[in-house]
Parts: C-alpha cells; structure tokens; sequence
C-alpha cells in the first residue's frame, strides 16, 4: 500500500470550532509535516492549540499581524472566520498570499464569486462544507473548486479533508444542498438522541441509564451500519420483526411522514443558508 503524501503547509485563519476540529485531524494524521500555522482573536483560544505538534498557534491580541503572517506561511489557506468577515479578512490577507496557494473557505454561504473579486482572479480557490465529526476523523465535506483550480491544487486540498473523514466533490451550487444533510445533519442526529433519551425517562428509567440506553444504541447502530454491505432500509427490516413491536413503532413514525419532515426541515435549512448568502 503506497504511502500517502506530505501534505503542503497549511494556514487556518479564524480556528473555531470548525477549523480547530480540522486542525485535530490533521494532527492525527501526521500528514501536515510541512508544517500548520492557527489565528485566534484571543490568547486563551491560541493557547489551548499551542502544544499541538508541528502547529504554530497565533493570538491577534498579542500579534496583530498573525493573519496576513499565516497566510504568507502557507500553500493552502484555510479561512475559517465567520462569514460576514471574510470579505475584510480576504483584503486584508490578500497581498501576503504565496503565489500559486489556494484558498479554501469553510464559511458557509460565502460564495466562490465573492473569494476571486476580492483576490483576484488568478487565485486558486476552492470551496468547502465540512462538518464537526472532523473532530475524530468521521466528516463528511464537500469540496468545490473555483474557476482557477488546477487538479493538482484540488486533489491537495482533497488530501486534507481526507484527514477529517469522507470527502465529497460537487459543483459549488450544490454545497448549500450539501450543507443542509450532512453540514447540519449531526445537530438532527444529536435530536434523535435527546428525545429517545427524554422518552426513556419518561418510561422509568434513571437519566444515566437513559442516555446509555439511547446514545449506545445509536453509536452502535451506527457502527454496525459502517461495517455492513447491505443499505439502511434492510438493516431497519432485519430489525422489526412482522407483528411485532418494533413493527409498531415504526409505523407510528412513517404514519407522522418523517420523510415529509425531513424534507421541510432540510429545505428551511437551504433556504436560510441562501438568506447568509445575500447577507441576510
């Protein structure tokens, strides 16, 4: 099996909860030897990733300069801050980009278009939606990449993702869709575990016992899931038995349209993420 390659030095300007889940990955993989510099707006944040191996952790309260000073340390430019920064931050970073690094945007609703009219042109951007399972290397992201990516450039910024977990190309009018199934997904998943937790309660059980119950049972569902070769639909059959009580269950929850509610909750979230992308 052929090693996988170093990857370029990286910067991730503005790690947050989403780039800092990214960076985790990275670390882990011992893929960024060439090195990986972090902005933070306070100390307190910058501290708590300064002891990561091979990371340069920076503070702008102590180093105003830190932005333009990662982005000039790197060939892949992560910008991780929040969306209604990014067109100050893009400008500001602008002049000190190594020529030929990519930037890659994890701020969602931010459009490739609004990334080359601040940088120009001949910058190599690439799209992003990856999601908070990048904190143990389980995400799924989708990349898409601008007008002036060659492969070699998206292939790299593939082989970071790949670091966190699956990843997805897609055209970059397809990223909001993809943000609202797999970008929000977890906070769906995380529901399901809050309510079947209550419902336990609700029957009796203590609360510890309650969150086992329902978080093992999901973790396990899913981990069984991972390591079989047959879809959902027929993992959900081998479990409800006919007549029986899952049997019943189910049909309560196909009988509430939970298809129907998923897609009304999945495209609320489309619509709103179209909403970020005016500025709204």
């Amino acid at each position: 099996m052929a090693t996988a390659s170093a990857l370029p030095s990286i910067a991730i300007i503005g790690a947050g909860a989403m780039g800092g889940a990214i960076l985790q990955g990275l670390v882990s993989s011992s893929l960024a030897s060439n090195g990986v510099t972090v902005t933070n707006r306070s100390a307190q944040k910058a501290a708590a990733l300064a002891d990561l191996d091979g990371v340069e952790s920076i503070a702008l309260e102590q180093r105003p300069d830190g932005n333009t000073a990662a982005a000039a340390s790197a060939d892949i430019v992560l910008v991780g801050v929040k969306p209604a920064m990014v067109p100050d931050l893009l400008r500001e970073i602008s002049p000190a980009l190594r020529p030929g690094a990519t930037v890659v945007s994890i701020a969602a609703g931010v459009t490739i278009a609004t990334f080359e009219q601040i940088l120009g042109d001949g910058v190599a951007v690439v799209r992003s939606m990856p999601n908070t399972p990048a904190v143990v290397g389980k995400a799924v992201t989708g990349i898409a990449r601008g007008s002036a990516v060659s492969d070699a450039r998206f292939e790299a910024v593939r082989a970071l993702f790949a670091t966190c977990g699956a990843v997805i190309d897609v055209p970059e009018a397809q990223i909001d869709a993809l943000s609202t199934i797999s970008g929000s997904g977890p906070a769906y998943f995380f529901l399901f575990v809050e309510e079947l937790t209550k419902a336990a309660v609700a029957k009796g059980f203590a609360e510890a016992d309650a969150r086992l119950m329902a978080e093992q049972t999901f973790v396990g569902s899913a981990a069984l899931l991972e390591a079989s070769d047959v879809d959902p639909a027929e993992l959900r059959r081998r479990v409800t038995s006919p007549k029986g009580t899952t049997e019943r269950a189910v049909a309560v929850l196909q009988d509430a349209r939970l298809d129907l509610l998923l897609g009304a909750a999945t495209d609320a979230a489309l619509a709103r993420a179209k909403e970020l992308a005016t500025g709204a």
